[in-house]
């Protein structure tokens, strides 16, 4: 923090009242503009990887002394390939439509006024995470795109490596005539800089946390402003009665393994009892190559009994791990019953070869995204063609799903007359 500032909450009206006066100024740049920033960013991160590397190996080291998690160490890392694929990000977010300034419902009254809308930026968002330091390009990238200022508090394990990546997105910003302010990086690591962003009511129009539960909770909590959260990624795979088999060990061994430390990665299966034998058999089989631990029902159970029992709680827990809850379940119904009963809301899919049950599992899951066929690790913004993601909404109000440009932004009703007076 710097010491021009007396304290942690002047620091940070500070940094929020700079960010509102510059969204104030991203709201009526040009696509052309934003355009070319981003992708001066993105020249910029290939340049400076070298840089960034040895910034991320300080946040690596202090985490391996702390003795974080060897998923949370991979969350951290920013490999020569990660680097590459937040350049190339921001060069997608470039290539996206520019969502501020459409229009559409417009519609002409009997009275002749043409009513419709416009699609215009929030204003400033807030996002408070953890770990993962590609989110500061993600976040950056979205909210210049769409129009907004966004002020980036992370976490202390990735103080160094967020920090420079936010200096290089503030100096593309610089080189293309937009305030710096647009990205602004809270400095400190102190928690009480969170307590002071989520009490911005005026100077932020949205917080948007992510990581962990605890820290979900903690935001709400504090927050006098609209907060757009999911607490949990408590997904399930549903193995039908009617199944291609080697299709359902692919996706299920993808949705668990492909990157275990993840919100959209599988933590339990549930299998149909018409594939409790050999399917459940080779699964198992699959899990232990893999080094994955499986806590299982007492149906499954009975295939090994070398197997950890589940008991309530796993159930509804996101492991976050190589580990994993299997439950074998009589039909479709006690499927749906088990997901309502402990999912998050995140990502659920279903396999089968059964188009009716696929249908009704659609319509029934009340989740963000709901799958046939796929593995839940496509429920990203990028998979889904948004370019990058600001987070994942389990909320129902304002957004959904997987955060994009759109999502980033709401809309405001236009009116077009000719004189009319309202009688």
């Amino acid at each position: 923090m710097p010491e021009t500032h007396r304290s942690i909450e002047e620091y940070i009206h500070s940094i929020t009242e700079d960010a509102r006066k510059a969204s104030i100024i991203l709201a009526k740049t040009s696509t052309g503009v934003k355009n070319r920033a981003l992708r001066e960013a993105a020249d910029l991160i290939r340049k400076g990887a070298p840089e960034i590397q040895n910034e991320n190996r300080l946040d690596l080291e202090a985490g391996r002394q702390k003795g974080l998690s060897s998923a949370m160490l991979d969350r951290l890392e920013l490999t020569g390939q990660r680097l590459e694929g937040i350049a190339s990000m921001l060069e997608e977010v470039a290539m996206l439509p520019d969502p501020v300034g459409e229009v559409t419902d417009m519609r002409v009254r009997p009275n002749g006024l043409r009513v419709g809308r416009m699609r215009v930026p929030l204003g400033v968002i807030g996002l408070i995470y953890e770990s993962r330091p590609n989110v500061t390009a993600d976040a950056a990238a979205l909210c210049l795109k769409s129009g907004n200022a966004c002020v980036l508090r992370g976490g202390s394990e990735a103080i160094h490596s967020n920090a420079i990546l936010a200096r290089q997105l503030q100096e593309a910003l610089r080189i293309h005539g937009l305030p710096q302010a647009a990205v602004s990086f809270v400095e400190t690591t102190d928690r009480e800089a969170v307590r002071a962003l989520c009490r911005q009511r005026g100077r932020v129009d949205v917080i948007i946390p992510r990581g962990g539960k605890s820290l979900i909770e903690t935001v709400v909590d504090l927050a006098n402003i609209p907060v757009l959260k999911h607490y949990d990624g408590v997904c399930h795979v549903y193995v039908d009665e009617r199944v291609d088999p080697g299709m359902a060990r692919r996706i299920c061994m993808n949705a668990k393994i492909q990157r275990p430390g993840v919100c959209n990665a599988a933590e339990t299966f549930l299998i149909h009892k018409a594939q409790s034998g050999e399917f459940l058999r080779a699964l198992l089989d699959d899990l232990k190559e893999n080094n994955v631990e499986v806590r299982g029902c007492p149906e499954t159970l009975q295939l090994d009994p070398s197997l950890k029992p589940a008991v309530e709680d796993d159930w509804k827990t996101e492991y976050l791990d190589r580990i994993v809850s299997i439950k074998i379940v009589g039909d479709l119904d006690q499927a749906l019953d088990h997901i309502d009963r402990y999912s998050s809301r995140h990502t659920e899919a279903i396999v089968t070869a059964d188009y009716a049950a696929s249908q009704r599992f659609l319509r029934e899951v009340d989740s963000s995204s709901v799958m046939v066929n796929a593995s839940t690790r496509f429920s990203d913004g990028g998979q889904y063609g948004l370019g990058a993601e600001m987070g994942i909404s389990t909320d129902k109000l304002h957004a959904r799903g997987p955060m994009g440009l759109v999502e980033l932004t709401c809309q405001k009703f236009i009116v077009y007359g000719d004189g009319q007076i309202r009688e």
